[in-house]
């Protein structure tokens, strides 16, 4: 009854004085983006076939949507800190659907390379513009709000997969992947004509450059902020590297068909959309620390356990272990907003997010090429050493 009581407390108080609309509206356009970017892993195999694409290839192709999806964050942010968040917000989500557009159209693997980077640089500008627009909206509850947003994601993540992999075998990928674009659209026009504008908080004759706005990194002098920032960075290299090749390899090392592969991925997602906001909370009520050793715990033992078993059910268990990592980002993400000034939060969220998440966006090229040379499940015990090397790092942090 506790948690009851505590969960409808909070979400009154994100309903409440109209800001529900708003958080709605972002939220649903942030769980078809991140919905949308999920599919690619579903249709890799697809792609391998139509372009003749190799492991190493395809990973390198999932790569530089991760790539272009993180060097546009800084501009985004430097541009969230200048100008309107609702038309960003609602640019992205177009642009989104012009890459998408391209990717089914592509006649040649370079085309295809390209449409993807195009989507990549769509999507980069939502993630700092979404974040800014719910700190001034909900400047106390920021962790609860951006839990539900992330939380979003995740049911995107978990819905639209299994509806591209039913579609790519009952018709064909192009439409397992473009059934999306309405829906895109309409999204980026409900956040542009729904979504009140707020004013920039910042001076309009600011003549910083992006790079000058680098200068911000200047703030990992603080110890917590370096760790953080290292967090970030391990968590997102081993999100990207599980979520690249985990529908391929559960039907090519694990046997399953690629209907049930799927499936099993959305559950994933779907343990998300409970985790994020379970970990919003905390971080609001117990702090940063103590919230993450919570969730990073838990997908240890996940990945050394994934290798050794091939029954559904304890494949379903182990998938649900894994999946508590996805907090770690209401987390981390609320603490960096939390720590710079109003005046170059979009900037310092963009330069920080984009330089763990470019680093990060090799993890799927190099897990790609780890399972062309056979070792993939050995690469899934790398990934439990990495995360125990996460958890090392978190517990340095100060306790409150």
């Amino acid at each position: 009854m506790k948690v009851r009581t505590i969960v409808g407390r909070e979400l009154k108080i994100l309903w409440a004085d109209g800001k529900g609309v708003s958080l709605v509206a972002i939220a649903t356009a942030w769980g078809l983006l991140v919905g949308t970017r999920m599919i690619y892993p579903v249709i890799v195999p697809y792609l391998q076939t139509s372009y003749g694409l190799s492991l190493s290839v395809a990973g390198l192709l999932v790569t530089v949507l991760w790539l272009f999806g993180s060097i546009g964050q800084l501009p985004g942010g430097v541009l969230a800190d200048r100008y309107s968040e609702r038309t960003l917000l609602a640019i992205s989500t177009v642009v989104v659907a012009a890459g998408v557009g391209l990717v089914v159209t592509a006649p040649t693997p370079l085309i295809l390379f390209i449409a993807t980077a195009t989507w990549g640089v769509g999507h980069s500008l939502y993630p700092i513009a979404r974040i800014t627009y719910l700190s001034d909206l909900y400047s106390d509850h920021l962790g609860s709000a951006l839990g539900l947003t992330m939380a979003t994601g995740d049911i995107g993540q978990t819905i639209l997969p299994p509806i591209a992999a039913a579609l790519a075998v009952a018709v064909a990928w192009q439409v397992g992947l473009g059934f999306v674009l309405p829906f895109l659209v309409v999204a980026g026009v409900v956040i542009f004509f729904i979504v009140p504008g707020q004013s920039p908080t910042k001076r309009a004759d600011d003549t910083r450059s992006v790079w000058d706005s680098l200068d911000v990194l200047g703030e990992l002098r603080n110890p917590t902020m370096r760790g953080v920032a290292g967090v970030l960075f391990l968590y997102m290299f081993i999100w990207q590297s599980f979520t690249a090749f985990y529908p391929t390899y559960l039907t090519t090392v694990k046997g399953l068909s690629p209907s049930i592969a799927s499936i099993l991925f959305g559950v994933f997602f779907a343990s998300g959309a409970v985790m994020k906001p379970m970990a919003g909370g905390a971080y609001d009520r117990i702090g940063m620390r103590w919230s993450l050793l919570g969730i990073l715990v838990p997908p240890v033992a996940g990945f050394l356990l994934l290798p050794i078993t091939s029954n559904f059910w304890l494949l379903v268990g182990i998938t649900v272990l894994i999946s508590t990592m996805l907090g770690s980002g209401a987390v981390t993400q609320s603490y960096l907003a939390d720590s710079f000034t109003e005046e170059m939060k979009g900037t310092g969220l963009g330069a920080i997010r984009m330089t763990t998440a470019t680093l990060a966006a090799g993890g799927p090229v190099i897990f790609g090429m780890i399972a062309d040379y056979g070792y993939f499940d050995e690469g899934y015990v790398v990934l439990a050493v990495i995360m125990a090397i996460t958890i090392l790092i978190t517990l340095r942090m100060p306790r409150s």
